[in-house]
């Protein structure tokens, strides 16, 4: 399904600024609810040949331009994002040999992706006379790339139209924000969210949906049975936490950690701490009586761990799992790292 159907009113908006289009446009937002999507179907849109209206309002897809697009060669639009987003990343970097074969890909928008831009912004329109370049995600340029980017907002070209994509605007330059207008993306309602995952095949909508914050595109990804990845590590971490006070710290440290080395997407560590977060959360608030927000399924199980908990070690774990958020992102051994999680968690039930 379009991602323009969990957007309706935001789409709208953005109809109604193609007559007077500023030089940039901020797409902010939560995380995996689609603005870098409605930011590419908007790009789309603008350089869309087919303009006798049978579109209604969204690019056709079978012009010349919707076909350059869709294979990524279209000369009037760029994509600056990081490496290691592009969907070739594993394979290049694995190409090669010795210390190329073993660079990871950057996780920035380089000074130097920027810089490259000079010869498009100088050189007219190929087409139809606008040039588009979609920056995703925003915040993944430093003060040096950020400031070479500014360059170019500060002295905007006729026929040029610049769109930012950010989950954490706070963290732009303010100059480069107060260039830029925002375009807030709202977390779609639930209800309509879950019939757009319904729609796109995912089982079980409403749990994955809550799993992920609400945010329907993140939902997808985790939610992906034959894509194994979150699932996998997800299932696995749930089936250690609901032991309670029968978990073998060690024995469940040794299971996912295979789990995660096992997988190939990035910050497996980081985002099992995350769901260890909404754990907690849920647990804390089954103490309480009241529902889960994040693991409805699991309801049953953390009703049955709440009568063991000790909530004042519960309170405290759940202050240590703030720290595991940082440490996760780079640890020294991700096993040692998970006995220490687990061995944690273990203690809350311990009655000792």
């Amino acid at each position: 399904m379009n991602i323009i159907y969990l957007h309706a009113e935001t789409w709208k908006r953005l109809l109604a600024r193609r007559a007077q289009l500023p030089h940039a446009l901020l797409f902010t937002g939560q995380r995996g609810i689609g603005k870098l999507e409605l930011a590419r179907a908007f790009a789309e849109l603008l350089l869309c040949e087919r303009t006798d209206g049978s579109t209604e309002g969204q690019a056709c897809g079978r012009c010349a331009a919707c076909n350059w697009l869709a294979q990524g060669n279209h000369p009037d639009f760029r994509l600056l994002q990081p490496a290691a987003l592009d969907d070739s990343a594993d394979e290049e970097s694995g190409k090669g040999e010795g210390e190329s074969a073993r660079r990871k890909p950057s996780a920035q928008i380089t000074i130097d992706q920027v810089r490259a831009l000079d010869d498009f912004l100088h050189v007219g329109a190929h087409r139809r006379g606008l040039r588009v370049i979609l920056v995703n995600p925003a915040e993944a340029m430093n003060r040096a790339t950020a400031n070479a980017l500014l360059k170019s907002l500060e002295e905007p070209m006729a026929g040029v139209l610049f769109l930012l994509v950010s989950s954490e605007p706070a963290r732009l330059l303010p100059t480069i924000r107060s260039r830029c207008q925002v375009v807030p993306v709202a977390r779609p309602e639930a209800s309509l969210a879950s019939a757009w995952l319904r729609a796109a095949g995912v089982d079980d909508a409403e749990r994955w949906l809550a799993l992920a914050g609400g945010a329907p595109l993140r939902a997808v990804a985790m939610g992906d049975s034959e894509g194994g990845g979150d699932r996998e590590l997800l299932d696995a971490l749930v089936g250690e936490l609901s032991r309670g006070d029968r978990l073998d710290a060690l024995n469940a440290a040794a299971a996912l950690d295979r789990v995660v080395k096992a997988e190939k997407a990035p910050a497996a560590l980081s985002r099992l701490v995350v769901w260890l977060q909404h754990w907690l959360c849920d647990l804390t608030l089954a103490q309480a009586g009241q529902p889960a927000r994040h693991f409805i399924r699991e309801q049953p199980a953390l009703q049955r761990l709440a009568k063991t908990a000790e909530l004042r070690r519960l309170l405290a774990f759940n202050a240590k799992a703030i720290q595991y958020r940082s440490q996760a992102e780079q640890p020294l051994n991700s096993r040692l790292f998970l006995e220490d999680v687990f061995m944690g968690y273990a203690a809350i039930f311990s009655g000792i």
